[in-house]
């Protein structure tokens, strides 16, 4: 908790000191009764079987019954003995009125519930003498800001999560953020009062809480400044942002955020589609009044019954709606309230007042908001229809009928429809409805299966719910609506429909009975919800509720850097799209011009093959392919002769062909004659001493050098170097060594040769040989894969020799 004191710097007077001591008597009393959170529990209503409201005899009746049913000396079931703890625990629970009250204000399910049975009330600090008073004058009382209001309506988040916004799907809820020695909260609080006199009765619920103890809760709801007032709705929170706490603006600001077209208008045009529009499996309830926009109050009835019926708002006054009232005999002055089911000739009921009250409202449609023959379609609709009642003498009986959402079937509705809304029974022990077998295939399998029934279909069930698993059930064989959908003529349908009716009266009539019992049990699965949204229906309204919070949320200050990240975020995506395109433009046009290249003799376009560019390496272009080469880049040049040119290129473009794709080579030829004198000042270069250099142009012929320009080396290959045959002179030198080991002189046959060729060998090899000009770079590719390894010899020079013409 957070207490917020005024504090001075320097010397204190009498009046300062006399407030800092009524600051801390605030805090410790504060301190003293403050209510702690406690852990949340099971519900103890659903354990037991019973609603929120329900009595201390419907309690223990609830009690016994699930005792008797999970005992672990009476039930085989393996969980029966945890169920049986849990439906103890849950009874202790309900039966003692204070603990049950702390259960349903807090949400306090352990034994401690004494110590939270009152709220925390402040209102006992008027007692004290008024500091304030005393120092500030009379025009500033405390007693005339009744802050003790926001104390008693104060709840914790642990009931916003467990009851507000639970019950916001069908009430709007209010809630005032306050905290302690906020001034404009206390000037707030009267206006708040009139607010809650005005709107509580017509069913919206007020709550107030302190932002000084729920901090986490008013960063969640996106509280800004207080006093702040926010509406739950639907789940949903919206904060209201005017400065003015006035109720016809806060009236204003509940009309706008509850959902679209609650009342939608109808006319004498629109009056017949409205009230036949019922397939939806909801009633249809008309609001009529004198004005030309339906009250707040019906709003929110319209926004608390949306999931069973379905309004329509009609302006008495209106030229429009003359028909309507004289069809329905309606007075022009005074609000009315008609609720109409499949019968859209005469309302089931209505009521006409000069302003009806929400609790009457409530009431009557409470009892009429089902169809007499409603379709179930979820699992909250069979709660509804067909509740759960576990007292065998006042069971429930819900009368079924299976049928396929075909039109085919619409004789076999409509005359199930015609047996519910002639049947005498009571709505609180019999109704009647009718379940699609292809959507709520689990449900009707788990009938079918335990009864050893093959065929469902036009087939009448009446089950009686004892629990939310456990169904008593049994199948009306001779009660079949089969005959009916196919029956032609009237007198054969009529004589059918009465023989239908006939069985399944006596049916209802021997089973509501407590003497009989159902023949089958079943256990169920929940049902299908036919009515909820699919995937891109949730998607699309995530997004406009997204696009609605930030419309709210966002100011000024935040707008301006969005559009800051969004405009950034498009340039960057536009810039890329635009580098793409002129990419692809570029593409096309190297296709365009390589669809343009001449074609071979049999009209086939070449294809398109990588350039291997062979230079010649002269004055002119020296600094170009030695001197100035960047890091990394290294040009390959070949010595030739006039004589050997013709043999020796062609060979020497073959070996290097692999590498042309390599951007840090270039490949070069030149003639010996033209730089010889160059080729003699790098080898001289290249020497430890400095000596003069006789060199003979013809055996320089298929000499390879690698020139780094950058780091001022060379490699050689050459057909008489000795780094050619290296590799075969290791190889020799091993099969010498394997040929004379004394335990295994064949040592050296996997090799292709034992020990006495081996000496014939190294001779033959040590022999000089005579090789020709086509023979000169037979070596070039080993020696360029070494090259590329850096296992070649490199030869370092201090600068690069100029390159001069003979």
């Amino acid at each position: 908790m957070k207490i917020f004191c005024p504090q001075w710097k320097g010397r204190r007077s009498t009046a300062e000191m006399l407030m800092l001591v009524f600051c801390g008597v605030v805090v410790l009393l504060a301190v003293g009764i403050q209510p702690s959170e406690a852990a949340a529990g099971t519900d103890p209503y659903k354990i037991l079987g019973v609603t929120k409201h329900a009595t201390l005899q419907d309690i223990r009746r609830a009690y016994k019954q699930l005792a008797k049913e999970w005992h672990p000396d009476k039930s085989d079931h393996p969980e029966a003995e945890t169920k049986f703890v849990e439906i103890k625990q849950a009874y202790e629970l309900l039966s003692d009125s204070e603990r049950r009250k702390a259960y349903d204000l807090y949400g306090i399910t352990n034994e401690d519930a004494h110590l939270y049975k009152e709220r925390p009330d402040y209102s006992s600090y008027g007692r004290f003498p008024d500091p304030f008073e005393q120092f500030f004058g009379h025009n500033f009382n405390f007693h005339d800001q009744d802050i003790s209001l926001f104390h008693r309506l104060s709840i914790t988040s642990k009931y916003y999560e467990t009851n507000i916004v639970p019950k916001s799907h069908h009430t709007p809820q209010i809630l005032m953020f306050y905290s302690d020695w906020c001034f404009s909260c206390m000037k707030a609080a009267n206006s708040f009062k009139k607010m809650i006199d005005t709107l509580e009765p017509f069913g919206v619920t007020f709550a107030t809480i302190n932002a000084g103890h729920e901090n986490q809760l008013v960063r969640k709801v996106g509280v800004h400044s207080l006093p702040c007032v926010i509406m739950v709705l639907d789940g949903h929170n919206y904060v209201y942002k005017e400065s003015v706490y006035n109720t016809q603006r806060v009236v204003d600001f509940i009309r706008q955020k509850l959902p679209y077209k609650l009342l939608p208008p109808v006319d004498d045009g629109s009056i017949d589609g409205f009230l036949q529009g019922w397939s939806d499996n909801r009633v249809r309830a008309l609001i009529m009044e004198p004005r030309s926009q339906p009250r707040l109050r019906y709003l929110i009835t319209a926004f608390h019954f949306r999931e069973r019926v379905a309004f329509g708002f009609v302006q008495l006054n209106s030229p429009k709606s003359q028909h309507i009232q004289e069809r329905y005999k309606v007075h022009p002055s005074l609000d009315t309230l008609l609720i109409f089911n499949e019968d859209s000739t005469r309302p089931v009921a209505s009521i006409s007042m000069s302003d009806i009250p929400t609790s009457t409202l409530n009431n009557i449609i409470s009892v009429n908001k089902y169809l007499a023959l409603p379709r179930l379609s979820s699992q909250a609709m069979l709660e509804g229809v067909c509740p759960a009642e576990w007292n065998r003498p006042r069971k429930r009986l819900c009368v079924v009928l299976v049928t396929e959402n075909t039109a085919t079937h619409d004789e076999a509705r409509q005359a199930m429809r015609r047996i519910a809304m002639e049947s005498n029974y009571s709505p609180e022990r019999v109704r009647f409805a009718y379940i699609y077998q292809e959507k709520q295939t689990e449900f009707i399998s788990a009938l079918a299966e335990h009864s050893k029934l093959e065929e469902t279909m036009l087939k009448v069930v009446i089950i009686w719910r004892k629990d939310a698993k456990h169904i008593k059930y049994e199948w009306v064989h001779e009660a079949t609506m089969e005959s009916l959908n196919r029956s032609i003529e009237n007198e054969t349908h009529e004589l059918q429909y009465n023989n239908t009716k006939q069985k399944l009266d006596g049916a209802i009539q021997r089973l509501l009975r407590s003497s009989e019992a159902l023949t089958y049990e079943a256990e169920v699965t929940d049902l299908l919800d036919e009515h909820a949204q699919g995937l891109v229906i949730r998607i699309l309204n995530k997004v406009l509720l997204a696009f609605e919070y930030m419309t709210e949320n966002l100011g000024q200050e935040h707008i301006l850097p969005a559009l800051s990240v969004v405009g950034t975020i498009a340039f960057i995506l536009g810039a890329g799209y635009l580098m793409s395109y002129l990419v692809r433009i570029e593409e096309e046009n190297i296709q365009k011009k390589q669809s343009k290249s001449p074609e071979n003799k049999n009209g086939k376009v070449q294809n398109y093959v990588p350039e291997l560019r062979l230079h010649e390496l002269r004055a002119e272009k020296y600094n170009g392919l030695v001197r100035l080469l960047k890091p990394g880049c290294r040009t390959i040049v070949l010595l030739t002769d006039m004589q050997s040119r013709n043999k020796l290129i062609p060979a020497f473009h073959k070996a290097v062909w692999p590498y042309r794709k390599n951007k840090t080579l270039m490949f070069a030829h030149m003639l010996i004659e033209k730089g010889i004198g160059w080729y003699a000042e790098l080898l001289r270069l290249s020497l430890s001493e400095s000596r003069e250099m006789k060199i003979n142009p013809r055996n320089c012929i298929g000499t390879v050098i690698a020139l780094n320009g950058h780091r001022k080396y060379f490699c050689m290959y050459h057909a008489k170097h000795p780094e050619s045959n290296r590799g075969a002179k290791r190889m020799m030198k091993m099969t010498r060594q394997l040929s004379t080991m004394p335990s295994d002189p064949e040592a050296g046959a996997f090799l292709g040769m034992d020990s006495s060729d081996s000496e014939t060998s190294t001779s033959d090899i040590s022999e000089p040989k005579i090789l020709l000009e086509e023979n000169l770079l037979d070596g070039l590719p080993n020696w360029l894969d070494r090259l590329f390894e850096g296992t070649t010899h490199r030869y370092y020079i201090n600068y690069w020799p100029d390159f001069t013409s003979k």
